[in-house]
């Protein structure tokens, strides 16, 4: 029998064969693989296949039998993960329509083909808040780079501001007139659908979180990054479960309370290692630290007259000054 022009092959394309046509719920027989195989201009006999198919179970490949039929049955990654990481990238604010549908696409290489179109049905990207800044993937490579190396970097930031003289599009405002940054890198952080650098400021001797969508022209220094004695204590996940909208403020112990039935939201906000207190049949209290901010006021205010700050009296004064105006502007 004369053989094909991609003989050499075989293997190879036997493998992609099984990883694209087949899995637990399809499966090929061995006329249907001889034919794919003659697709690629590999000629092949029977027998050949059946020691291809075991030589492929040696390096690891999980080829099973279900009487005359053959299919991959475990993989890398199982069809369940690849849902869970699709539903990741649609989620994702930082990730474009463009990137979003690219990386879904790639995901769907990990699968079968029927599994790939059930992953293609739950794609709903068009119509999700995503950035428009594309560079935002190149600045996430040169920020893990900075990282890996210990450098400090310097960039641009900015923050979108109306412009009325075109008919109310956004435009660019660069902060602190477009002068440079200088930080020393120290983390990534994905919070509230966004992502962002956590960072040491030797300006004020601290610690600060950036937008990585609004920053632009990142360079490495070739300084030495700073602040080795603060990051070394420091905890980026109690970090931002402080922060609400990840905006700042002053740090401070707050005495909150509750309706009972808000007890699950409190929980996924501040985690279950907290004393919860009862104050009467229908209500709890707990004491957290969090950064005071008009979005964490807001955040309590969402909740009606089932949240109240019981202490300190400067944040109860604070949320009844917001309380006050929010009233204020509905009665004028």
């Amino acid at each position: 029998m004369p053989k094909g022009s991609n003989q050499k092959l075989k293997l190879l394309y036997l493998k992609k064969i099984l990883l694209e046509h087949t899995d637990e719920a399809h499966a090929i027989t061995l006329s249907e693989i001889l034919e794919a195989l003659a697709g690629y201009g590999v000629v092949a006999e029977r027998k050949s296949i059946y020691d291809d198919l075991e030589a492929l179970r040696l390096y690891g490949l999980d080829v099973e039998r279900r009487g005359r039929y053959y299919f991959v049955a475990n993989r890398t990654f199982q069809l369940p993960e690849l849902k869970l990481l699709v539903d990741a990238v649609q989620s994702c604010k930082f990730i474009t329509q463009r990137k979003s549908a690219e990386l879904i696409k790639k995901l769907g290489g990990l699968a079968s083909r029927h599994e790939a179109r059930m992953l293609q049905r739950q794609v709903y990207v068009s119509g999700r808040v995503k950035t428009a800044n594309e560079q935002i993937y190149y600045n996430i490579d040169r920020l893990h780079e900075a990282i890996a190396q210990g450098e400090q970097i310097s960039f641009r930031y900015f923050e979108w501001q109306l412009d009325f003289s075109i008919q109310g599009s956004l435009r660019k405002h660069y902060r602190r007139e477009g002068e440079r940054y200088q930080v020393s890198p120290w983390a990534l952080a994905w919070e509230d659908e966004n992502y962002y650098l956590i960072a040491y400021d030797a300006m004020s001797g601290g610690v600060r979180h950036y937008r990585v969508d609004k920053m632009e022209d990142i360079q490495l220094t070739g300084q030495r990054r700073e602040g080795m004695k603060l990051m070394e204590r420091f905890d980026v996940g109690t970090y931002t479960s402080k922060l609400f909208g990840m905006f700042g403020g002053e740090e401070q112990e707050v005495r909150l309370q509750f309706s009972n039935r808000l007890v699950g939201v409190v929980v996924d906000r501040f985690g279950r290692d907290r004393m919860f207190s009862r104050v009467d049949s229908e209500h709890f209290a707990v004491t957290v630290r969090v950064v005071v901010s008009p979005q964490f006021l807001s955040w309590l205010f969402g909740f009606g007259q089932e949240a109240m700050v019981l202490s300190p009296k400067p944040v109860v004064d604070q949320m009844r000054r917001m309380a006050t105006q929010v009233a204020e502007q509905y009665l004028n």
